[in-house]
C-alpha cells in the first residue's frame, strides 16, 4: 500500500519517534500478575507517563497493577476482559472509546500450553489456545488499527513466541496459534505501516522470569545457569524501546532470549 499524501505529512506521534506525548492511552491486553510480561509492560509505559488501560482476566491482579502504578504517581485504569471472544472484549472497548483513542496497544495475551502428546490434545484445549493466543489479536489488532487511522498513527505490539516459528508436538496448539498470530501482526504491519501505524512482533525464546512459571515449576529457575532467564523487565524495556523508533526505521519483528539459550 502507497502512503496518501496525508499520511507522508502527518506530523504527529510516532511519525519522528521518541515517547508518546504525555498522558497518551496504551492498551495492554493480557496482564496477570504485577511480576509477570503484561504487568512489567504496565509499569514500564506509566514510568513514561502514559495513561495505562489494564486489561486482564483476573479482577483482583489488575487491580494489584493499577493500585501500585497509582502508588508511584502514574495513571492507570483496570478493565475486566476476554480476549477469546468478541463478547469478551466488550467492556474493554467501550472503556477504550470512553478514554481513548489509543496511541499504544499492546497484546500480550496466552502463554506457553502444552500437552504429552498431540494425541492428548482434544479440540477443546485447541481451540482455547487459539482463541487466546491469534484470534485475540486480530481483535485487538483490528479494533486498535480502527481507531488509530482515525487519529492518523499509533503503534501495535505483539508478544510473541519462538513456537510461532518453530512447531514442536507438544506445543502443536499453542506453536499454531502463535504461527497464527505472526500471521495477524504482518497482515496488520503491511497494510497499516503506511498509513503510519508502527507494528511489531517481540518474539521471546526462553523461560520467562515471572510470577507465572515461578509459581507453577518453582525449581525452574534453580536448574538453569544464572542469567539463565529471560527478565520480565527486560522484555518491558524492548517493548519501550520499540515504541519509541522513527518511522525512519521501524522495526517489525525483534527476538530476545537469554545469553544461554540454544537457537
Amino acid at each position: 500500500m502507497t502512503p496518501t499524501e496525508e499520511a507522508q505529512y502527518f506530523s504527529g506521534w510516532p511519525v519522528a519517534g521518541g515517547p508518546p506525548p504525555p498522558g497518551s492511552l496504551a492498551w495492554v491486553v493480557g496482564v496477570g500478575s504485577i511480576q509477570g510480561t503484561g504487568g512489567a509492560i504496565c509499569r514500564r509505559l506509566a514510568e513514561e507517563g502514559l495513561h495505562v488501560l489494564v486489561t486482564g482476566r483476573t479482577k483482583e491482579k489488575i487491580d494489584a497493577v493499577v493500585e501500585h502504578i497509582q502508588s508511584k504517581g502514574g495513571l492507570a485504569t483496570a478493565v475486566v476482559a476476554d480476549a477469546g471472544t468478541e463478547a469478551g472484549l466488550a467492556d474493554a472497548l467501550a472503556k477504550l472509546d470512553e478514554l481513548g483513542p489509543p496511541l499504544v496497544t499492546v497484546y500480550n495475551a496466552g502463554g506457553s500450553q502444552w500437552r504429552s502428546s498431540i494425541l492428548e490434545m482434544d479440540s477443546e484445549f485447541f481451540e482455547q489456545v487459539w482463541r487466546t493466543n491469534c484470534f485475540g489479536s486480530f481483535i485487538v489488532g483490528r479494533e486498535s488499527a480502527r481507531r488509530m487511522t482515525e487519529r492518523g498513527g499509533g503503534a501495535i505490539l505483539f508478544t510473541g513466541s519462538i513456537s510461532g516459528t518453530i512447531g514442536r508436538p507438544k506445543l502443536a496448539a499453542y506453536s499454531s496459534a502463535k504461527f497464527g498470530q505472526r500471521a495477524v501482526a504482518q497482515a496488520l504491519a503491511r497494510e497499516f505501516g503506511p498509513q503510519n501505524i508502527h507494528v511489531a512482533n517481540v518474539i521471546v525464546h526462553g523461560p520467562i522470569d515471572g510470577d507465572r512459571l515461578n509459581t507453577a515449576f518453582p525449581t525452574a529457575k534453580e536448574r538453569r545457569p544464572v542469567d539463565g532467564m529471560v527478565d520480565i523487565d527486560a522484555i518491558a524495556e524492548t517493548f519501550w524501546q520499540v515504541i519509541r523508533q522513527p518511522r525512519t526505521a521501524w522495526t517489525h519483528e525483534t527476538d530476545i532470549r537469554p545469553y544461554c539459550e540454544p537457537f
